[in-house]
Order: structure tokens, then sequence, then C-alpha cells
């Protein structure tokens, strides 16, 4: 029997701010970013007409944005969860800034990932230690 590796316990507070984070992140992710993408929204067909790949594109974003979203409001999840959605936000910065052109509009999937990044890094732990 090995010895449990010693953890650093995160204040409570901080603990708290990260879970309301991860909810608030996980709920854009899935009520403004991924089910308008399934809906059609008609800014949504037009950002992946713009794209050029088609709009099965569309869907599969939006399939990542709500399994994201969800997987951040769940504890053992939140960290690849959290890591997907910033590898998810790289790619949308880039979309935006080349192929679409957004200026300014680079900014939004850079604070999202930015934020989702606080989150990886901060549940890492929790992932890795598995229950036995």
């Amino acid at each position: 029997m090995t010895a449990p590796s010693p953890t650093r316990r995160m204040p409570v507070a901080a603990h708290r701010a990260l879970w309301v984070l991860q909810i608030l992140l996980g709920l854009f992710f899935v009520l403004a970013s991924a089910l308008p993408k399934f809906w059609g929204d008609p800014f949504a067909v037009a950002i992946f007409d713009g794209i050029g790949l088609g709009q099965w594109l569309r869907y599969v974003v939006g399939f990542l944005e709500l399994a994201g979203g969800i997987g951040l409001c769940t504890r053992r999840l939140a960290a690849p969860a959290a890591s997907g959605l910033v590898l998810l936000m790289i790619g949308a910065a880039l979309t935006q800034a080349f192929v679409l052109h957004g200026g300014a509009l680079v900014v939004t999937p850079l604070v999202l990932g930015a934020l989702a990044a606080v989150i990886a890094v901060a549940r890492r732990n929790e992932t890795l230690a598995t229950p036995r």
C-alpha cells in the first residue's frame, strides 16, 4: 500500500469562486453558444458559411461546446472539459482572425479560452485523483 501524495488544498473562498466561474462559463457554452448552433441561428449559420467548410462543422462545434459546458459543471470532468474548450477557443480565435477577418471579434474566444485555462489549471489535481 502506498501513501497518498500530498495535495495542496485550495482556500474555501477560492474553491467557491472557481465553482461559480465553472457554472457560469458552462451555462454560457451550453445556452449562449451551443444551442443557437443547433437551432440554426442565422448569425451562427452565417459564420459557418463564411468559414466555407459547410454546416456540418457548426454541429460539431456545437456538440463540443455542449459537452464542454456540461463537463465544466462536473467535478471530475472539469479539467479535461476546460482543456478541450481552451483548444476549441484557440481554433475559434484563429478562425476569426485569419479566415473571417473578425478584428475585435477575436477577443471573445481569447477571453473565454483564458477563463477555461484558469479552470483547467486549478482543477487538474481533482481529475488526477481517482477514487479507489
